[in-house]
């Protein structure tokens, strides 16, 4: 699952990395959580990329309220194309979600929840597997949000916990964002786990409201990664979302 990441790459080296015209105008963020608006990288109608910002937490066309997207920050990968909150957005609106680093607990030899850093070992930014979905208010206005799917865990990370955040290798960002591509369940697989690696870091990564560079800091902590910990926050979301019920006559 996935439910806090980081994104701290300058914006000059993020549209080199992802293929945009120009320097995004976002900053540094070092603990984005669900519901919060986010950056994604998405096709246009010209076929060129572009980078928006979205709400994280997907809300379906067919929702009565936004409220829902609090239950759909992550899709199953096994799943996303045949679930009907998603099947619409991984047919036509696939992105990419940029990231340095991703957040995940074990449990803390005092007590509560030690998160731990993962990210790539060469340091460089990444992208999560998105999809993204516009949903029309009562009013008339527009809503755009998106959803990070996940898979099973890798090699590296299922002592931690058992799924991790579909990662795109940079050869199938184009593949991934063309709607006209509908072969791309391999670009869903576990990310190769020796490109990958994860220390402990602050606890201060607990709270929200924190948002610094110390929070990608490796600390020193006597504990290691035991298997199917307690799921943190959002997985519960995950679950839940899986198997709410649908509006069927909105299908």
């Amino acid at each position: 699952m996935c439910g806090r990441y980081e994104l701290h790459t300058h914006p000059a080296a993020l549209a080199l990395a992802f293929g945009l015209p120009f320097p995004p105008q976002i900053r540094p963020r070092y603990n984005i959580a669900p519901m919060q608006d986010v950056p994604v990288i998405r096709a246009t109608a010209d076929g060129q990329r572009e980078l928006a910002q979205v709400r994280w937490g997907l809300v379906p066309r067919w929702a009565k309220d936004a409220s829902i997207g609090a239950r759909m920050i992550n899709a199953r990968a096994e799943t996303v194309a045949t679930k009907p909150a998603y099947r619409t957005a991984f047919r036509w609106h696939r992105c990419l979600i940029p990231a340095d680093g991703f957040y995940e607990w074990i449990a803390a030899p005092g007590g509560g929840k030690q998160p731990l850093r993962i990210a790539m070992k060469d340091g460089g930014p990444f992208a999560f597997a998105g999809l993204t979905e516009r949903w029309r208010t009562p009013g008339g206005d527009t809503l755009d949000s998106c959803t990070i799917i996940t898979t099973q865990a890798n090699a590296l990370l299922a002592a931690v916990h058992e799924r991790m955040p579909a990662i795109v290798a940079p050869v199938d960002y184009a593949r991934w964002l063309d709607s006209e591509v509908q072969d791309v369940a391999d670009v869903l697989a576990p990310y190769p786990p020796d490109a990958m690696h994860y220390f402990p870091v602050s606890m201060r990564v607990n709270a929200v409201r924190n948002d610094d560079a110390t929070l990608i800091e490796p600390i020193a902590v006597d504990a290691a990664p035991a298997p199917h910990p307690t799921a943190p926050a959002g997985e519960e979301a995950e679950a839940e979302a899986e198997s709410a019920p649908i509006q069927r006559s909105l299908l």
